[in-house]
This record gives C-alpha cells, sequence and structure tokens, in this order.
C-alpha cells in the first residue's frame, strides 16, 4: 500500500488566495494575452487582440475607480502598476510606424 493516499476523498483542493492580488491577476493575464506578450496557454500560440485588450484595461480601471479609498496603499500600487503595464504596452502596440 503507498503511504501517501491520493484519494479523492484525501486529496486538498487547492484554493488560490483570498486577497485583493487574486482578484486583479487574471484580468492582468488575459490583457498580456490579448497584447500578444503571453502566449494563450489554451491555443498555446501569441495572438493580438487589442480590442479585448482594451476592454480589459478598461474593466481594471473601473475596478480601480470603484474601490478607490478602500484599498490598502500596497493593493492600490499592485493595481496602478498592473495598468501602468498594460496601458503601455497598448500604447506601444497601437502607435503609428515611425511615431
Amino acid at each position: 500500500m503507498n503511504d501517501e493516499d491520493t484519494s479523492p476523498k484525501t486529496r486538498k483542493e487547492f484554493l488560490p488566495l483570498l486577497d485583493f492580488s487574486t482578484l486583479v491577476l487574471p484580468f492582468f493575464t488575459q490583457g498580456l494575452v490579448s497584447l500578444g506578450l503571453m502566449e494563450d496557454p489554451v491555443r498555446k500560440e501569441n495572438r493580438e487582440n487589442l480590442n479585448l485588450a482594451q476592454r480589459l484595461i478598461e474593466l481594471l480601471q473601473l475596478l480601480k475607480t470603484r474601490t478607490s479609498g478602500n484599498l490598502e496603499p500596497e493593493e492600490a500600487e499592485f493595481l496602478e502598476s498592473c495598468l501602468h503595464q498594460l496601458r503601455t504596452a497598448y500604447l506601444e502596440k497601437t502607435r503609428p510606424a515611425g511615431s
């Protein structure tokens, strides 16, 4: 018999941390995928969808606006950093050539 019992009844289910970054990271990651900066984990390729990237930036901005004054300083900084990175990459992707 195996010392480790991995039957469904004894296996512990993985649950992500219950914190603000757990809410922000999926939008941020999907934004990176939409900008073609990260491989799509389903399609196993890099593809751009700038309309989706713009929408995800807008969603994170909405989250920032709606949570203003209610976040811990490190949470607000994390959200602002994610927004800054996505906006910068989006602007680079949409900047006319030669600008």
